[in-house]
């Protein structure tokens, strides 16, 4: 069902207040990927200023671009905890308070160490906000619009990466590194204020026994009947969990997270967000040697993220998530081979740009923001923090490994071929085995209520004989 055919069913006043409220809502959770987006990115356009500022050697560069993603996995290691023990919406407004911190120390930072501290800080908030965001639009979202509600989670990291990579070019011309990181302030004031005026997750609510609070909420959103209908599913499915750490090792739930684990970390592990990470030095590779030139090109390749996130708004409500996975990494691992050649062959910049549109597409268009979704819709009620704190843990676990190994590997490359093709390879055989992880693996969620997948879950639990065996 379309927005505009929800907004047109009899309950037509009360619909419209509702969805008015949830988008709203939706919007300012949003903010969190913006500024997953706008943290992770800012550093592309910046290091190749500070490799002059500080003299920074090969090793240094991947631990000054990784110093971040190191800070991301105690994001949920800290958001395990936070999320069910001070609710979804404190724990985002902590995220805010680490973001503004970082934005404030890398600015001011006189000295490389103090720049990768506070980047570790920014990294902290990157991590609460990419967990929390997308399970609190996931929890307050109805079933049918859930997909394209996480979705704008996803929307809000392309228009960060984006936005990021425009200031990055503006502020290029002079050097200004350190405004480029100051300018994260903006957006996280108007995160801490719209937070004010959102609702707490209804199912966290429900779970630690606010009732009264969570029904208003769910009443609110979906209507009297609906909303009702909803409140007796959860609190149904809560009296089958016990929320505590050891529910997360019954044999259904252990599969569960095993499989978020392995298409989180499969999400980073690819190869696309290094390039992304790395496109300004990739197009420095590709023979771009002036720095405002190659962040220019940046731009483009940005502008091509946002047309894919917005094509991914049409795949994700009429195909089935998985078919969208496995045709993804097809594309991936043809993209790769395609930066193979374009590198190997030494082909002009403007066809190594072309060769990125495709892996950059494919992941953007599936992977990319599917990751997010599934693992937002898939684990029960009570243990979705935990579970969801630790699959986006192991992917920045993932990730900062990758972007500290990706430069050296590169580099490696490049003294022994003269050029950084064979790296795109590798990626390739990743993406391969992604995908026959995800078709092997991966279970439908596409239309189900966050309660159906529960139940999915447990009756595992009660069926030893189907453990590993998805439909």
């Amino acid at each position: 069902m379309s927005i505009a055919e929800s907004a047109a069913t009899p309950a037509e006043p009360e619909q419209k207040i509702s969805l008015f409220y949830l988008y709203m809502t939706v919007l300012v959770a949003a903010v969190g990927g913006f500024l997953f987006g706008y943290d992770l990115s800012l550093i592309s356009g910046a290091i190749i200023f500070l490799k002059t500022e500080f003299a920074l050697t090969p090793g240094w560069v991947g631990l000054v671009m990784g110093s971040a993603i190191l800070g991301c996995p105690f994001g949920p290691l800290m958001g395990v905890w936070l999320a069910d023990a001070i609710g979804r919406k404190r724990t985002l407004v902590l995220a805010g308070v680490l973001f503004m911190a970082s934005a404030i120390g890398c600015a001011l930072a006189g000295h490389i160490v103090a720049f990768i501290v506070w980047r570790f800080v920014g990294g902290m908030g990157v991590g609460l906000a990419s967990t929390v965001s997308p399970m609190f639009i996931a929890e307050i979202a109805p079933a049918h619009l859930r997909g394209r509600l996480v979705m704008v989670f996803q929307l809000a990291v392309g228009i960060g990466l984006s936005m990021s990579v425009f200031v990055d070019y503006l502020l290029s011309y002079g050097g200004h590194w350190r405004w480029m990181f100051a300018t994260q302030a903006v957006p996280v004031v108007i995160f801490m204020l719209g937070l004010m005026f959102v609702p707490e997750s209804p199912r966290w609510l429900a779970a630690v026994g606010r009732v009264k609070e969570a029904l208003a909420v769910l009443v609110r959103i979906n209507g009297p009947t609906q909303g009702g209908q909803v409140m007796k599913e959860i609190q149904e499915e809560l009296l089958e969990e016990s929320g505590g750490f050891s529910e997360l090792f019954r044999p259904g739930v252990r599969l569960a997270l095993l499989i978020g684990i392995g298409l989180m970390v499969y999400s980073q592990i690819d190869g696309v967000n290094m390039i992304i990470l790395y496109t300004p030095t990739l197009f420095v590779a590709a023979g771009i040697t002036n720095a405002p030139d190659a962040i220019l090109n940046s731009v483009y390749l940005d502008a091509w993220i946002l047309i894919c996130t917005g094509v991914a708004f049409w795949l994700i409500r009429v195909f089935p998530r998985r078919n969208i996975l496995i045709g993804g990494g097809f594309g991936m691992v043809v993209g790769h081979i395609l930066m193979f050649l374009s590198f190997t062959y030494r082909l002009p910049p403007l066809l190594a740009l072309a060769a990125m549109l495709v892996p950059v597409a494919s992941y953007v268009l599936t992977l990319g923001p599917l990751s997010w979704v599934v693992i937002s819709e898939m684990f029960p009620n009570r243990v979705r923090g935990k579970a969801m704190c630790i699959a986006t843990c192991s992917m920045f676990a993932a990730s900062f490994i990758t972007a500290n190994l990706f430069p050296v590997v590169m580099q490696r490359f490049i003294d022994r071929f003269g050029q950084p093709g064979a790296t795109f390879l590798i990626f390739a055989g990743i993406c391969a085995a992604g995908t026959v992880f995800v078709w092997r693996m991966l279970p439908e969620t596409k239309d189900k209520t966050l309660e159906e997948m529960s139940r999915f879950w447990l009756r595992l639990d009660r069926d030893r004989a189907a453990k590993g065996k998805l439909p």
